[in-house]
This record gives structure tokens, C-alpha cells and sequence, in this order.
């Protein structure tokens, strides 16, 4: 351990330009703070040993399989990347714009060999080229890995449509505490939706921590901080977002719950919302035969997303229709419909079970249990259905 110095700098060493020396390159003037890119072979193993020299996560993604996390301590940041630069190492120097620098040099290689990079502090989000195809997955014999607070992923939506959605479907086997942390996501849209079980959480500017149950669900708008505390045994939820790739940013000091409360605050352009599953009013669905319980995140979001609970209605269903949507996403959550299409052959889907269904593909539901029970989220909220 080093000493501790109690007397003052000599005045030789304070300030001075041999000490201190002024930047010579306008590179240097947008520099926020660095960080310390490393390779590594296995994510955990090398998270696990320097959360244990004291460093603590401020990032990881993709949340369904991490490959990446940042973490911090001790006046330094570390970008742990599986496959990442290799041993010779990259410095990241982040900083507030990178449009604002003279040089057009954005990448200088140090003496040692060691790559120094200038970034984007805050990168801008990507929203990728959709991608359609249709997609039917199956909750039997699918594959489960551990993603982001050693919960339990399953894609639901394998080829993200190009990366521009991705869809999980998230389970936690034992009750308990959540060894969850506050976070937020940059995202365009986010919807979690409680899909078995119970799941204590608390949000940024949302009042005291409250029960999410099966049927339940809350449009996480961009950014808004929150926190996984509890959850009952065998939890399971319904994750979808835009992008499929976003970052999650830890955010240690975030004050959860906040000490205010404001219901409607916006977060860039969309609004926090709880959807209560008991006492939900139902209505007539964009098809006949059916009816659905919406959730208010049309409103929420400007008419960026719908997210709805659709069930029969007991008359016959409807004929075969085609839209132009970018997304349209369905979940069973109970009961079974078949999905037919044109130019493919019946699916029968059951709980459990998810489907994307491209533009221009002729298609309709039919078959409904008694029981269905189907999330239906579309982006845009009110795609237009031609039959």
C-alpha cells in the first residue's frame, strides 16, 4: 500500500507545465472520461473476478446474452468485451462530440501498441433496416441460456427482423430478491408484460414499488430508471423492444423510489404506463370474432406502439386480411388459434407459443379456445388491416 502524502505538493510539482502539461492536439478538448477495453474468452468468470477487486457493473448488454459489460472503480473504467481487442488493449476516450473535433484523426496507436480511440459519449441509437419474415416459435422444446441478472432468456423472435425487434421471453425459477440493480435502457420502445407469477418493481418518478401479476404489463419508456426487487417462484415475463440491440446502463446512485412523484413526466416523447389486468374494460378487435383489452401505450407512445390482450368473442372469425406494418407480434398467453397464411400451412399455437407476421402476407386467426388469451403488439399502434 502506498503512503498517504499530508503535506503539500512541492512547488514544482503543482501545476506546473512539466506536472500538468496542456493539451496539444484538439482532440483532447472533448474528452469526457476513458476507458479500458479488455478481451476475454468467458463474460462471468472475468465479471465475476473484478466485481471482486471492487469494480461495479454501469453497463452490460445484449441483456438476453451478455457479451458485454462496462464496469468501474477505483477512478477507472473497464469495458470487458468477449472476443474483444486482445491483449494489447484499447483506450476509449469518450467524449461530448465528436463533430466538434478539428482532426478528422479519430484512432491513434500509442508506442506500446495500444489502440486509443476517441467515441461518442452518448452514441446515438441505431434503428436498423427491418427485415419481415414470418416467425412461429415454440415454447416446447425451445432453448433457454442466462442473460442479465442470471435470469433465464428465450428468443422468441430468433432473426429480430433484421435487428430492428427483439422479443424474450424472461424466467426466474426461485422466489425472492432479485439480485437486480437501478437501470435504464436506450431504447425506441419497450413493453414487459408479467406473464406467470408476480414481480415486485419500482420506476423512476412512479410513486412507491408495486406488484406486477399475470395479465399485467408497463410500457418502460427511454431511459426511465427502475429496479427488479422481487418475484415470485417460477416468474415469467414477456420483454419486447426496438432496437434489438440496446445498451443497459446501471445507474448506482439513482434514488428508487424517487423521492416525488409525477405520473405524467415525458420521457423523450412517451409516457410511463401500468396496465392493471383486473378490472380492464374490453372492446371490439381490428378483427371479427375477437375482442381486446388495451393498455393505453398507443396513447403512451404518440401512436409509436399498441399493445393489446385479445380473446374471442364467440362469433366466427374473420377472413384472411394483409397489412404494411412494421411489426406485428402476437404471444398466447393461454388457450390456442391456429395462424393460417396463404403460402404456408396451418400453425396451431399454443401457450406459450409466438408468431411474426410480415407485411403483405395474406393471413388470419382461427380456432380460438375458449380460453385464449393473445398479447398483440404492433408497431405502429393502428396498422391498417385490408382484407
Amino acid at each position: 500500500m502506498l503512503p498517504v502524502r499530508d503535506s503539500p505538493l512541492p512547488a514544482s510539482l503543482e501545476g506546473t507545465p512539466a506536472a500538468m502539461p496542456k493539451p496539444t492536439t484538439p482532440l483532447a478538448a472533448e474528452i469526457l472520461g476513458a476507458e479500458v477495453a479488455l478481451a476475454c474468452d468467458e463474460l462471468d468468470e472475468t465479471l465475476a473476478f473484478f466485481s471482486g477487486l471492487g469494480f461495479r457493473i454501469q453497463a452490460i448488454f445484449p441483456a438476453d446474452a451478455p457479451t458485454v459489460a462496462v464496469l468501474s472503480g477505483h477512478g477507472l473504467r473497464l469495458r470487458l468485451e468477449v472476443g474483444g481487442p486482445g491483449a494489447r488493449g484499447v483506450l476509449r476516450l469518450r467524449c461530448a462530440d465528436l463533430k466538434r473535433i478539428a482532426s478528422g484523426t479519430l484512432e491513434l496507436t500509442a508506442p506500446n501498441g495500444t489502440r486509443v480511440l476517441w467515441v461518442d459519449a452518448e452514441p446515438t441509437l441505431v434503428i436498423p433496416p427491418l427485415r419481415p419474415s414470418l416467425v412461429v416459435t415454440r415454447r416446447q422444446g425451445s432453448a433457454w441460456h442466462v442473460g442479465r441478472a442470471g435470469m433465464r432468456y428465450r428468443d422468441l423472435i430468433p432473426d429480430r427482423q433484421g435487428g430492428r425487434v427483439i422479443a424474450s421471453h424472461i424466467h426466474i425459477p426461485e422466489a425472492g430478491p432479485v439480485p437486480d440493480y437501478p437501470h435504464f435502457h436506450d431504447v425506441r420502445f419497450q413493453v414487459i408484460v408479467c406473464h406467470r407469477g408476480w414481480v415486485r418493481v419500482v420506476y423512476e418518478d412512479q410513486g412507491p414499488p408495486f406488484v406486477m401479476e399475470a395479465g399485467d404489463c408497463v410500457l418502460q419508456p427511454p431511459k426511465i430508471r427502475h429496479r427488479v426487487l422481487e418475484c415470485s417462484k417460477d416468474l415469467e415475463v414477456v420483454e419486447l423492444g426496438s432496437p434489438a440491440q440496446h445498451p443497459t446502463f446501471a445507474d448506482h446512485e439513482a434514488p428508487l423510489p424517487s423521492p416525488t412523484r409525477n405520473d405524467a413526466r415525458d420521457f423523450a416523447g412517451q409516457r410511463f404506463v401500468r396496465h392493471r389486468a383486473e378490472g380492464a374494460d374490453w372492446s371490439p378487435w381490428r378483427h371479427t370474432g375477437f375482442e381486446c383489452r388495451d393498455t393505453g401505450i398507443t396513447e403512451a407512445t404518440g401512436g409509436l406502439a399498441g399493445v393489446r390482450f385479445v380473446r374471442a368473442d364467440g362469433t366466427p372469425s374473420a377472413a384472411q386480411s394483409t397489412h404494411e406494418a412494421e411489426l406485428v407480434f402476437g404471444f398466447v398467453r393461454a388457450g390456442g388459434i391456429t395462424l393460417r397464411t396463404a403460402e404456408h400451412a396451418p400453425e396451431k399455437l399454443a401457450e406459450g407459443d409466438a408468431f411474426v407476421i410480415p407485411g403483405g402476407l395474406s393471413h388470419t386467426l382461427t380456432d380460438p379456445t375458449p380460453d385464449l388469451e393473445l398479447l398483440d403488439v404492433t408497431l405502429p399502434a393502428e396498422p391498417t388491416f385490408r382484407s
